[in-house]
């Protein structure tokens, strides 16, 4: 009884219509039957005012939809006297309502499940024992107990020895990943069977899953340009049923016959299946690892014409591993791992790790600089043991080593140059591989459609172009600064166009694609920021199935459109000859109205999409590998 009591009040106009029909029949059995007609027409034209007034208010903010037959539909019964008929169009309108509630949430269970699942407590270790402390109070560096079968609550580093964890709500991966002391867990993901330790390394506000929930709440608040699309339609439908219903009165003498025609062109349908389609799709995308942050972003996927990457991270692991020096004499290898190991320490470039990793592995002393710059992207300048060092990109290099040259590169790999004292010192090597599907996911974006692709980067020419003939990519643009890719993007003319990418300096051009897409799964929090779309896993497979999502999702949206105005336009016709009264006509309408939000529902697809279509099956377990690690 609560939840039914609950639900009369969450749709009060629908308990008030049902509510005055009850009333009529009282009345009736009373026999006091000459107060029904007043009562049903009096509430009906104060719905019919009631919605009147919002269509003007639509109308001043120059928004034509699709009211005015609503409205007219009940002006119209009530003025030939069909007050059941203008009562069963308010319940109609009133009930549309309630069904289009029902189905979003149907539509948007997924998105529904990550915004309820936040956590809420932490367990914090204290002197004797834990205590419970809201997640909004754990400080970095605290140390949290995760119990079995919890969530973990920040992100942070795994302090035991090692555990499983569920990730499959915040990467869409089934399969439990394995994880060891010092390795960094997510929050959002479930602990397996053991109580384990972290140790916080992001506030409740900076973790992982806080962000996607953030992102979900903007993304189920959004409405898409299909919408829009639908209200579009309202114009020529409504001059059709208006039309329609002028001819049928005016060739039968009978003005019911107009009433009967707008009864059937009631706009519920079209009212109801571009949103319920749009959540659905943004559901379906959310369950298979992808935030979209509005239906219109669907859109765009669904008609993107050219695909952009960005390289390091996004078509290849992210993760160079050092791979040798090739030093220039009179410099020896390990002269040269000593100092670019020592500048190194104050880079923040991806490949700065290695390369400290590389001296200390070789037992190479690190000095501290007595003076070190790093200029954006391009690398870094400091003066160690009173020597002048210059790491990073060729062209930034020759800028202070006039005598530097280019060294041989192979697939997969980079180099990153070295200048001490204004003379060239060499270069270091490095081995970035491609993803394993990275080819396959390019060929499945042809093959709907996105038929041309670029690739922009930071990294020098020849390792771009190594990478670009191992894709199959023809068109790339090198040694990029932020301001370039901005500029390229801007400049391609076969649009939409979705971008890629997963770095802070990618987040500029992420925000100026039609369609940006983050690959978020290590964090990147600027470019997610900026992104229409953000990858929840490291798996760049998941840019093909959000372009099938965006596809299926504005196909369904539309034949659930245009199945609602035809089913609609042969009932209005046959009314036109006086085989639907104005009462059945009201009935049947609900009908049409169940019969669009089925097949809008049809966005929200199956359980998980079947990601063969993008990666091979021998691919894809090499890519939950990838993941795993």
């Amino acid at each position: 009884m609560t939840r039914v009591a609950g639900l009369a009040l969450r749709f009060w106009p629908v308990t008030l219509t049902i509510a005055v029909g009850l009333a009529g029949i009282i009345l009736a059995f009373l026999g006091a039957s000459w107060l029904v007609p007043w009562l049903f027409s009096a509430y009906s034209l104060a719905v019919a005012g009631w919605q009147a007034v919002g269509m003007v208010r639509a109308m001043l903010r120059r928004e034509f939809g699709l009211d005015i037959l609503a409205v007219t539909a009940i002006v119209s019964t009530v003025l030939v006297g069909e007050y059941i008929a203008a009562l069963l169009v308010v319940l109609m309108l009133t009930g549309g309502e309630a069904l289009e509630a029902y189905a979003n949430q149907r539509a948007k269970r997924e998105l529904d499940a990550l915004l309820s699942r936040a956590p809420q407590l932490a367990h914090l270790a204290v002197e004797r024992g834990y205590r419970d402390l809201p997640v909004s109070e754990v400080n970095v560096g605290d140390v949290l107990l995760v119990r079995p079968s919890e969530i973990v609550p920040v992100d942070g580093v795994l302090l035991s020895a090692e555990t499983t964890f569920d990730e499959s709500s915040i990467t869409g991966e089934s399969i439990p990943v394995e994880k060891h002391a010092g390795d960094a867990v997510l929050s959002g993901v479930v602990n397996g069977e053991a109580a384990v330790e972290i140790r916080a390394t992001e506030t409740a506000a900076g973790s992982q899953y806080q962000q996607i929930v953030a992102l979900v709440a903007r993304a189920a608040e959004s409405k898409a340009p299909v919408v829009r699309l639908a209200d579009r339609y309202a114009v020529p439908f409504t001059i059709f049923a208006l039309a329609l219903g002028a001819v049928a009165w005016s060739l039968s003498g009978d003005p019911v016959r107009f009433a009967e025609v707008l009864v059937l062109a009631t706009p519920c349908p079209l009212l109801i299946a571009a949103p319920v389609a749009f959540i659905g799709g943004m559901s379906r995308a959310a369950r298979n690892g992808i935030i979209v942050k509005s239906g219109g972003v669907l859109e765009q996927l669904s008609a993107a014409k050219t695909v952009v990457f960005d390289k390091t991270g996004t078509l290849t692991h992210g993760a160079p591993a050092f791979a040798g020096v090739r030093s220039e004499p009179p410099f020896t290898a390990d002269e040269v791992l000593t100092l670019v190991g020592s500048v190194e320490q104050y880079s923040s470039h991806v490949l700065a790790a290695s390369m400290i990793a590389a001296a200390q592995d070789r037992g190479l002393p690190l000095h501290e600089a007595e003076d070190a710059r790093e200029a954006a992207t391009n690398g870094v300048v400091a003066r160690v043991l009173g020597r002048e060092v210059v790491v990073g990109k060729f062209a930034f290099v020759a800028e202070h080593a006039p005598d530097a040259r280019r060294t041989k590169i192979g697939p997969g790999q980079l180099a990153v140059y070295v200048a001490i004292d204004g003379a060239y010192a060499g270069a270091l090597m490095a081995s970035d591989p491609l993803r394993a599907n990275a080819r396959a996911t390019l060929q499945r974006l042809e093959a709907l459609g996105v038929r041309q692709s670029m690739m922009l980067t930071g990294d020098a020419v020849q390792t771009a172009q190594h990478v670009a003939s191992e894709l199959g990519i023809t068109r790339v643009r090198a040694e990029c600064l932020p301001a370039d890719k901005v500029a390229e993007v801007a400049g391609l003319a076969e649009r939409p166009v979705i971008m890629v990418g997963d770095g802070v300096n990618d987040a500029p051009v992420l925000a100026a694609a039609d369609v940006g897409i983050a690959m978020g799964a290590k964090g990147a929090t600027a470019a997610s920021e900026s992104a229409d779309a953000v990858i929840l896993v490291d798996d760049i497979s998941r840019v093909a199935v959000g372009v099938g999502i965006g596809r299926d999702t504005v196909r369904i949206a539309l034949q659930s459109i245009w199945l609602g105005i035809a089913i609609s336009v042969v009932l209005m016709l046959i009314a036109a000859f006086g085989f639907i009264p104005a009462v059945a006509g009201a009935i049947i309408q609900e009908l049409v109205d169940l019969a669009t939000i089925l097949a809008a529902l049809r966005a929200v697809g199956g359980r998980l999409d079947n990601r063969d279509s993008a990666v091979t099956a021998s691919q894809r377990g090499r890519t939950v590998a990838e993941t795993k690690h």
